[in-house]
């Protein structure tokens, strides 16, 4: 990451006191470098477009994957065809995951994350260090593809860095990111493992080609 792009991770209004360690950066980096080396093949894409009832458009890469191999989130990249700015990097496709997280959302889970965000101060904390991996991670994305994200600048997902607003979006990034690095995207993750768990197969949209068929290529 340049160090303009660095100053501004630090100085935007969006992002005022965000400064990531060395090591985020690199992990930041190394992701986005990732996604370039294992981008979608086009069963992934698909695959997904099944999942989403549409094609998925400026998907760069399957984040992350069921233990069975089929997508669960994907990376998009931070401009779609046609010029259109897309802040959503990491994006939740997994039918299973989005109902899990829809009826965590409809319990009324979002109110008690965001009184936690209030009250704790360790955890905001950690809340907008998650937003300024994420704007890392877009910035160094755009880089590689060449995508200006001007227009985004600034924008993550899920209502970061100060509010709780789409648990989707926290969830794909714990599921694209790992754990360690959104808080909340972690307690998401908890709170649905009764009914989605990417280490126990629940997909019930298969390979267009082959139902019974796997595809675990470029595993994350």
């Amino acid at each position: 990451m340049s160090d303009e792009a660095k100053t501004n991770l630090e100085t935007d209004g969006s992002t005022t006191g965000i400064a990531l360690d060395e090591a985020s950066t690199r992990q930041a980096e190394d992701l986005a470098a990732w996604c370039m080396d294992h981008q979608a093949d086009e069963r992934d894409i698909a695959l997904v477009q099944r999942q989403l009832g549409r094609y998925p458009r400026g998907m760069v890469a399957v984040g992350a994957r069921c233990v069975c191999g089929r997508p669960l989130a994907v990376v998009t990249r931070p401009m779609l065809p046609g010029g259109i700015p897309f802040p959503t990097t990491c994006y939740l496709t997994s039918p299973e995951a989005v109902k899990a997280v829809s009826h965590v959302e409809a319990d009324g889970r979002m109110r008690d994350y965001n009184e936690l965000l209030h009250d704790d101060a360790a955890v905001a904390e950690a809340y907008r260090r998650a937003h300024g991996m994420y704007l890392a991670f877009r910035h160094e994305l755009a880089r590689l593809l060449g995508d200006d994200e001007s227009h985004i600048a600034g924008i993550s997902a899920g209502g970061m860095p100060e509010r709780v607003k789409c648990l989707h979006a926290l969830l794909a990034q714990t599921l694209i990111m790992g754990p360690g690095v959104n808080p909340i995207g972690d307690m998401v993750m908890q709170a649905v493992t009764a009914e989605f768990d990417p280490q126990v197969c629940r997909c019930s949209i298969l390979e267009p080609e082959d139902a019974d068929g796997a595809h675990a290529g470029g595993q994350r």
